[in-house]
C-alpha cells in the first residue's frame, strides 16, 4: 500500500549528535572487541607479523593468512575484514581451489558446510530460480552490495526535524502486509550478509538505526521490515539521552579530558575488578591532571567498558538496573526467575533497545486498536513485548520461542507481574515450529498480526575473532528458521 527505497537523506544533524564521540572509534568498538590482549608483546613485530598473528588468534592457519594476504595485498592495502573475508571464500572453494593445501582442517570444515547446505536446502527451494539467480547476481557485484548508512538514522528518529524525515516508500511486490513482520540484527556484519537477509526477506532494504538517538549509549542495528513508516511517535517519557542525564551523580567526579557525551553499545560482559583497579592505581601516580598518554590510555578502556566515573579516580561498570534502564526496560526486568548477576548483563547484551524498537512499532496502535496476535521469535527477555505494552497495544495471543530458560523465566516473571490478560504459548526451539503446529496456532488464535525476532547475532558480530563466518556459523544460520517460519506464516495468511 504505501511504501520504496528511501531517498538519501540530506539532512544534517545538529552537532550534538555529531560530536557525541568519535564515530570511527565506535564503528570499530560497537558490537567488537577487536583489542589485543597484550600490546606489549606485540610491538616490536612488523605490520605483516601483527596480521599474520591476528589472523592466527582468530583460529585460521598460517598457510591460510599468507595466501589471503599475498591475493589481498599487503596488510597496510588490506582490511583485516577483507582478508577474512578472502580466507572464507578460500575455504568454501573446496578441492576446486588449488591454492588451499587439501588438509584435514579443511576437509572438517567442508564436511561441516555441506551439513549446512543441507539444513539450508529446503528454505532455498522456497525461492523461485528466477530470485534465486538474481540473489547469487547481487552477491558477485559488490558494487550493488548494502552499504551502511552515516549518520545511522533509518527512515528517521524523533531527534530530528519533520522535513529530515522519510515518510513514504515503495515496498517489492508481494511483501506487503498484513501479517506484518520486523527482523533486526547487528549492523556491523560481514561483507554481503545484509545483502543475503534483505533478499530471503522479499528484497526489502534495511533501516540501519543506532539507538544513540533513542537514548544515552550505542547500538548499531539493521531492521527489515513491512511496517509503515509515517505516523511514528516516539515512547514517552523521553529516556535521557547522555551519560549526565541518565546518572547526575557522576558529573561530581568526571574528569574534563573525559569527553565522552554517550555510552558505547552495552555489551555481554562487564569489566573486570582487576581492571578497574589497574586504572585507578595508574591515576593515584598523579597528584593533578594525568599525562596524555594515561588520559588516552583510561578513555580507551572506559569505552571499552562503558566505565562510569563514581569517585576520585574510581571507575565502575554499570549495574544491570542502569543497563535495564538504558535499553528501556522496567527496573528490575532481569531479577525476575532468581539469575545470577552474570546472566542478566549476558540476556540485557542480547536483548533490543525498547525505545528504538517501540519508535517502528508505534504504527501499530492505530492499526490494530483493539490489540494483536504476535509470533515472537527468538524472544530473549522479551524486548518487543515490552515495546507493544509501554505503546499501549494489547498482547491477545503470544506464541514465544527462546531457547534459553534463563530468558524464558525473566520473560515469564514480567509477563505475570504485568498483569497480562492474554494467551501466553511457550516453545523452546525455533526448529520446532513446524507447519503442522503453526497451522493449528493459528487456526487456534486466528492468524498472526505481526512476526517479530532478531536471530543469533554469534557469527555477525565484530567480537567473535574465532568463527565469524555470517550466516553460515551454527547460530547465525538460525536466520533461515525465521525465514521459514515467516515464509509460512504469510503462506497461511493467504490461504484463509
Amino acid at each position: 500500500e504505501l511504501e520504496s527505497s528511501p531517498k538519501k537523506q540530506q539532512c544534517a544533524i545538529s552537532s550534538q549528535w555529531s560530536s557525541d564521540y568519535d564515530e570511527s572509534f565506535l564503528d570499530d568498538l560497537s558490537d567488537t572487541d577487536s583489542w589485543f590482549d597484550d600490546e606489549e608483546n606485540t610491538s616490536s613485530l612488523s605490520d605483516k607479523e601483527k596480521t599474520l598473528l591476528t589472523l592466527a588468534n582468530m583460529g585460521y592457519t598460517v598457510e591460510e593468512a599468507s595466501l589471503a594476504m599475498d591475493r589481498c595485498g599487503s596488510c597496510s592495502e588490506a582490511s583485516l575484514d577483507e582478508l577474512t573475508d578472502c580466507i572464507c571464500a578460500a575455504q568454501m572453494a573446496k578441492a576446486a581451489d588449488a591454492y588451499l593445501p587439501d588438509d584435514k582442517p579443511a576437509k572438517r570444515l567442508y564436511n561441516e558446510y555441506d551439513k549446512l547446505k543441507k539444513r539450508k536446502s529446503s528454505v532455498y527451494e522456497s525461492l523461485s530460480r528466477k530470485n534465486q539467480r538474481g540473489y547469487e547476481k547481487k552477491i558477485l557485484n559488490e558494487n550493488e552490495m548494502i552499504r551502511i548508512p552515516k549518520p545511522m538514522i533509518g527512515f528517521g528518529v524523533p531527534c530530528l526535524t519533520e522535513s529530515c524525515q522519510v515518510t513514504d516508500r515503495n515496498l517489492p511486490e508481494g511483501a506487503t502486509g498484513p501479517p506484518y513482520f520486523y527482523y533486526e540484527n547487528v549492523a556491523l556484519t560481514p561483507k554481503g550478509v545484509w545483502d543475503s537477509i534483505s533478499r530471503f526477506l522479499y528484497d526489502i532494504e534495511p533501516e540501519f538505526v543506532d539507538s544513540k538517538y533513542f537514548c544515552a549509549a550505542a547500538r548499531k542495528r539493521g531492521y527489515i521490515h513491512n511496517l509503515p513508516i509515517h505516523n511514528r511517535f516516539p515512547l514517552l517519557p523521553l529516556p535521557p539521552l547522555t551519560i549526565h542525564a541518565a546518572f547526575p551523580l557522576t558529573r561530581n567526579w568526571w574528569p574534563t579530558w573525559d569527553t565522552r557525551t554517550k555510552l558505547n553499545c552495552l555489551q555481554t560482559v562487564i569489566g573486570s575488578a582487576k581492571m578497574t583497579h589497574r586504572i585507578r592505581k595508574a591515576l593515584e601516580n598523579w597528584d593533578r591532571e594525568p599525562p596524555l598518554h594515561v588520559q588516552k590510555y583510561v578513555r580507551d578502556e572506559c569505552r571499552k567498558w562503558n566505565l562510569v566515573w563514581v569517585g576520585r579516580n574510581k571507575l565502575a561498570p554499570l549495574e544491570c538496573d542502569e543497563v535495564e534502564m538504558l535499553l528501556g526496560f522496567p527496573r528490575n526486568h532481569t531479577r525476575g526467575g532468581g539469575i545470577s548477576r552474570t546472566d542478566r548483563y549476558k540476556s540485557l547484551g542480547n536483548s533490543f533497545q525498547v525505545d528504538t524498537v517501540a519508535y517502528h512499532l508505534s504504527v501499530l496502535k492505530y492499526l490494530y486498536p483493539g490489540g494483536i496476535n504476535l509470533l515472537s521469535l527468538f524472544s530473549g527477555i522479551g524486548g518487543a513485548e515490552v515495546a507493544l505494552h509501554r505503546l499501549g497495544i494489547t498482547l491477545k495471543n503470544v506464541l514465544s520461542v527462546e531457547i534459553s530458560e534463563v530468558n524464558r523465566n525473566i520473560f515469564r516473571s514480567w509477563w505475570e507481574q504485568t498483569n497480562q490478560k492474554g494467551n501466553l504459548i511457550e516453545v523452546p526451539d525455533v526448529q520446532q515450529v513446524d507447519d503442522n503446529f503453526l497451522g493449528q496456532v493459528m487456526d487456534s488464535v486466528g492468524g498472526f498480526d505481526l512476526v517479530v525476532g532478531g536471530s543469533p547475532c554469534n557469527n555477525l558480530a565484530g567480537s567473535n575473532r574465532v568463527s565469524r563466518d555470517g550466516l553460515d556459523g551454527k547460530q547465525s544460520a538460525l536466520f533461515y528458521d525465521y525465514y521459514r517460519i515467516l515464509d509460512s506464516v504469510r503462506r497461511m495468511s493467504r490461504q484463509e
